[in-house]
């Protein structure tokens, strides 16, 4: 039971909002509902900014509108991938319950471990015949996860062990968030929560819980809130968020017609009957994302590590809502790549051949200091 001091301080956080596509059967949003206090910028104004000092998790990018092109190479790649993802996260559930036990909240952390949590959760409930509960709540770089979803949390499931939930790894950045945010609510509250952050796909090579260490394409990081439960980022500013509130989020209801969350998890869920792999509880490898990074940073005399994102899925961020100086791949017939070619050449973003990484591809971030960046 949690100390009466911390039951008191959990009784004053204010009730969730209902939001998202998403069944409350899958996951319950710990977010505060913002759509109405906030508006979208444009992508050079926020890029802008961010360089200037303002915090991206203080604004909202314009939700880019994929043309019929790209959604084809989203409909194609589930189709050819679904088996692969629907493996990977039955071996992520597995190892999930051999160490955690059937006494666990699954907790991913918004948006993008959203969906990859709900496929655990349905993977275990199909094998295990378990109905585990299954929170998303706020993660942000810089500032921290969202205490006030942790406390609730475990002020209505007592005794429960939280696994923590990610949809890939890049740099591995948000795990070392997670170790610093667990760290910083042990000495808070004096409760100690197990940092192991659970992923579909760990190419940084940074996490203990995985489904593979392949960085392939994850359909769902192609697109932004029509796979995610038409819920935005999540957003932390003062005049927004209260003391006793949850972090933010926008709801795009008016786009449930054009909806792919629940189509995407219907379409792994039915590969669930599949064999699933043999796999080994592998320790991490020594963050070869960062490895890699720190490479490219020297090899392209890039100012700061922060406009290097590596990674199918990052590198999708980077084209879908930053400004993009280039894109480099590791090679032109990546079938892993299609949608990152696609969404370079509308956007008018050179992309070169790079091999001296573990990933498919690295997204480069424009530098707004004033001057272009160059390679000397």
């Amino acid at each position: 039971m949690l100390p009466q001091n911390i039951i008191d301080v959990a009784r004053q956080i204010n009730h969730p909002d209902k939001m998202g596509s998403y069944s409350e059967d899958d996951v319950i949003f710990l977010l505060k509902d913002i759509s109405r206090s906030i508006s979208e910028q444009g992508n050079e104004e926020r890029e802008q900014k961010i360089q200037s000092g303002t915090h991206y998790s203080e604004m909202l990018p314009i939700e880019y509108q994929p043309k019929e092109e790209y959604l084809e190479v989203f409909h194609q790649t589930l189709e050819s991938t679904a088996a692969k993802i629907a493996a990977a996260a039955g071996i992520v559930s597995h190892q999930i319950m051999k160490t955690r036990g059937p006494d666990t909240v699954l907790v991913s952390l918004a948006r993008a471990g959203t969906p990859i949590g709900i496929l655990i959760k349905r993977y275990i409930q199909y094998k295990y015949k378990l109905n585990l509960p299954h929170y998303s709540i706020s993660i942000i770089r810089d500032k921290g996860i969202d205490e006030n979803a942790l406390l609730w949390i475990l002020n209505n499931h007592p005794g429960k062990n939280l696994q923590f939930i990610d949809g890939w790894t890049g740099k591995g950045v948000i795990n070392g968030v997670l170790l610093k945010a667990c760290n910083d609510f042990y000495h808070k509250y004096g409760i100690s929560l197990n940092p192991d952050l659970a992923v579909l796909a760990d190419p940084a090579g940074c996490v203990k819980t995985f489904g593979t260490r392949e960085d392939f394409l994850i359909p769902s990081a192609c697109l932004n809130s029509t796979v995610s439960g038409l819920v935005s980022r999540t957003v932390l500013r003062e005049d927004l968020i209260g003391r006793w509130d949850f972090h933010g989020a926008k709801y795009y209801a008016e786009w449930k017609d054009i909806d792919l969350s629940n189509y995407f998890l219907d379409k792994i869920t039915g590969c669930f009957s599949l064999e699933i792999p043999s796999y080994d509880l592998d320790p991490p490898i020594l963050n070869v994302g960062l490895r890699d990074v720190l490479k490219i940073q020297e090899d392209l005399n890039i100012p700061d590590i922060n406009l290097i994102k590596p990674g199918v899925g990052e590198t999708t961020r980077v084209l879908l809502r930053r400004v993009p100086w280039k894109i480099l791949i590791d090679r032109t017939d990546n079938p892993n790549l299609k949608h990152i070619l696609i969404l370079a050449r509308d956007r008018g973003v050179p992309v070169e051949v790079y091999k001296e990484m573990n990933f498919s591809c690295c997204g480069l971030i424009q530098s707004k200091n004033g001057k272009k960046l160059v390679v000397e």
